[in-house]
């Protein structure tokens, strides 16, 4: 279909079977509504019935993401505009105050207050920084009175935390940021966590957040207004690649370290994965058929490290997590994280931070979530 716009055109309809990147782009050069979401009317002039725009709640969490909440908004904002009709309508939403502040310093004001009567369809969990310390029991009971009167629930960012608080995410496929992996883990044993960019499982939604709420976003409107519109969207944000949920969220080994050695990157793997079981030289020489002197050869001259040094290095960021986001104590960190003994783990975390697992306790209690 070749695409005709002039001077005097108003209005560009495009039928589902013959949209094109090309007519979006004109279309959206010359301001004209573009209507993707629905098929063109047939030659019987039969009325088109418009669905009944959906309303979906944001609750910001001090401290939350301001580029999570725009990829998740945005896209509602963008189709509506693509579609030339009314889809959608949001709300933000605060725990009590009438400004909630991102974690960047701008505040975004509430047209809604946790507890109140909002006639929402879907309502996302927005949070950042430690979204363990969130403990608003009266949101908890609204989430979950919410749930009950059949509105969606989803959790961005730190936000699949707080619907886990709220006992609500139980049966489901979930995911978060995977910062908060190990702390989720551990403090959730019995959830089905997985590690995806987004997981859609029936009536909840979560997402690690940041850039992966598009994709998420794109999948609900492919959804419910069809995959043109959910196209066109992605399209407009300059977003060439829509993710599947199952991509990780993270870099590779591979990426992140800068390392291209099959053998090395297969330990490196290892490590990672190894828990709180204690990893020796030895047994990650064997994984990979190589000898003890030509392991640490490898980590020094991919790495410029020992063995040791970043086997520990790997251990003591993921007790720093737990510290942080968790109410485990010392002792419990330090060996689901590896070490010996407590004595041990604290002569290595202050060698390497400065300062005692305690200490580091204490300023996480001091930190806004």
């Amino acid at each position: 279909m070749r695409c005709h716009l002039g001077n005097h055109c108003k209005f560009l309809r495009l039928s589902l079977a013959s949209a094109s990147r090309c007519c979006v782009a004109a279309a959206l050069k010359w301001g004209h509504n573009l209507d993707l979401a629905m098929p063109p009317a047939s030659s019987s002039n039969k009325q088109r019935t418009v669905p009944r725009p959906q309303t979906v709640g944001f609750l910001l969490v001090p401290g939350f993401a301001l580029l999570a909440y725009a990829s998740a908004v945005e896209p509602l904002r963008a189709a509506n505009r693509l579609s030339g009709q009314d889809l959608y309508r949001w709300k933000n939403i605060s725990p009590g105050e009438p400004v909630t502040m991102a974690s960047c310093g701008i505040g975004i004001t509430a047209n809604g207050l946790v507890g109140e009567e909002l006639d929402l369809d879907l309502l996302f969990v927005i949070a950042g920084g430690n979204p363990f310390e969130f403990r608003d029991a009266a949101a908890f009971a609204w989430l979950r009175k919410l749930a009950n009167q059949g509105v969606r629930m989803g959790g961005i960012s730190g936000g699949p935390v707080i619907l886990a608080r709220a006992d609500l995410l139980k049966g489901r496929r979930c995911t978060v940021h995977w910062e908060h992996v190990p702390a989720f883990r551990e403090t959730f044993p019995t959830l089905h966590l997985t590690e995806n960019l987004y997981e859609i499982d029936g009536d909840r939604l979560t997402c690690a957040g940041s850039t992966a709420a598009l994709d998420m976003m794109h999948a609900l409107l492919a959804a419910q207004h069809g995959s043109v519109l959910g196209g066109a969207v992605s399209d407009w944000f300059l977003q060439t690649q829509i993710r599947e949920c199952t991509v990780r969220q993270r870099l590779t080994l591979k990426d992140r370290y800068d390392v291209k050695d099959r053998k090395l990157l297969t330990i490196l793997q290892y490590i990672e994965d190894a828990g709180e079981k204690p990893v020796g030289r030895a047994e990650l020489a064997n994984l990979v058929g190589i000898s003890v002197r030509q392991l640490e050869r490898l980590f020094r001259n991919h790495l410029g490290t020992s063995v040791t040094t970043h086997t520990k290095e790997v251990r003591l960021a993921k007790a720093r997590l737990l510290l942080r986001q968790t109410s485990l104590s010392v002792i419990e960190v330090g060996n689901a994280c590896g070490f010996s003994s407590a004595s041990h783990f604290s002569h290595c975390y202050a060698s390497r931070f400065g300062h005692p697992p305690r200490a580091e306790r204490r300023s996480a209690k001091n930190r806004a979530y």
